[in-house]
């Protein structure tokens, strides 16, 4: 169900209070603009060594490069063809040895959730073979996934996985095998990330937001969840805060893409398109390698949340009024 957004009186006694306020951005705001028509689109991951991103539609995998070529990828006998429900957000791969595990993630390789009623993680090489990574515990919904490349989890993949009203946090290692970091945490669903190590003291937890209570929330290793400050946009099914991602260093420099899912009948209704904006501007706008960018379902408008000794948060951008805004915030390697 679709709820009313937070009303403005409610922002301004949190902020008074003592919680952050919401800045307006530095300069212009920046546009999140079309870039790609891509039917479906649900996530964006990347970029490869190649420099391309790879983007996932409800049922297939493509190559994007950031100059705009679109290409199928992982086709084929041995190939990805996902399931048309749910929402199989993804993420790539660093090359990573876990002694541990006495095994390694390679680099380019994609893990795509794969919802349902027997929920596993598939794993795409960067050659695109496709095969089943993981089972996970059925009677949960698959709603997020990160790779933890600061190492407070030890370097594993974490999924997250609805079950009625609460969140569980695995985290896998290379081998497909899982341990469950949280069964408790808060609701949550859509992009998710690990937060740098100089994200005050939130470094190395993974982030992950909730469109219905327009609440994020820092999660560390244990398993306590932290609620980070609001961005003070409406909440909401299909309307509050959904994608995210953190700002790479040299940002001028960078694009960053999100993806915009066509949905009829939403409140809004998607361009069936990957999004895009420049580096150049977020940063005229306030943002700084290390922020968190966090945005929107409907219409991707996006704040830079900054943790030190406290938190801030700005008003960064906004998309089209008929985005549906899905899965991750990534950005290009520097031109």
């Amino acid at each position: 169900m679709v709820r009313k957004g937070v009303p403005a009186l409610a922002i301004v006694l949190l902020a008074s209070c003592g919680g952050p306020s919401v800045e307006p951005g530095a300069g212009r705001s920046a546009q999140w603009k079309h870039f790609k028509s891509l039917p479906d689109a649900i996530d964006v991951a990347g970029p490869r060594h190649d420099g391309r991103l790879v983007a996932v539609t409800r049922g297939r995998l493509f190559l994007l490069d950031p100059a705009g070529a679109l290409s199928p990828f992982a086709r084929g006998a041995h190939g990805f063809m996902g399931k048309s429900g749910g929402e199989p957000y993804l993420a790539l791969a660093p090359q990573r040895r876990l002694k541990s595990a006495g095994c390694s993630f390679h680099r380019d390789d994609v893990f795509v959730l794969q919802p349902g009623a027997s929920p596993k993680v598939a794993r795409v090489t960067a050659a695109g073979r496709a095969s089943t990574f993981a089972k996970l515990p059925k009677g949960g919904f698959l709603n997020g996934i990160a790779f933890d490349g600061v190492g407070r989890f030890g370097h594993r993949l974490l999924v997250g996985s609805h079950f009625k009203g609460r969140n569980a946090i695995y985290a896998l290692d290379c081998t497909g095998h899982f341990r469950t970091v949280t069964s408790n945490a808060p609701t949550l669903e859509g992009g998710m990330a690990v937060a740098p190590t100089g994200f005050g003291r939130f470094g190395g937890d993974v982030i992950a937001a909730d469109e219905h209570s327009g609440h994020a929330y820092a999660i560390g290793p244990k398993g306590n969840a932290h609620r980070l400050p609001d961005s003070g946009f409406p909440k909401g099914g299909d309307i509050g805060v959904e994608s995210l991602g953190f700002a790479p260093p040299n940002l001028a420099a960078r694009d960053a893409f999100l993806a915009d899912l066509g949905a009829p009948g939403s409140p809004t209704k998607g361009t069936n398109s990957i999004l895009r904006a420049r580096g150049s501007a977020l940063a005229k706008a306030g943002v700084k390698p290390g922020d968190l960018l966090l945005a929107t379902e409907a219409s991707a408008k996006t704040v830079a949340i900054r943790c030190g000794a406290t938190c801030t948060v700005r008003r960064v951008a906004t998309g089209p009024a008929a985005t549906h805004a899905e899965g991750h915030i990534v950005f290009s390697n520097p031109r």
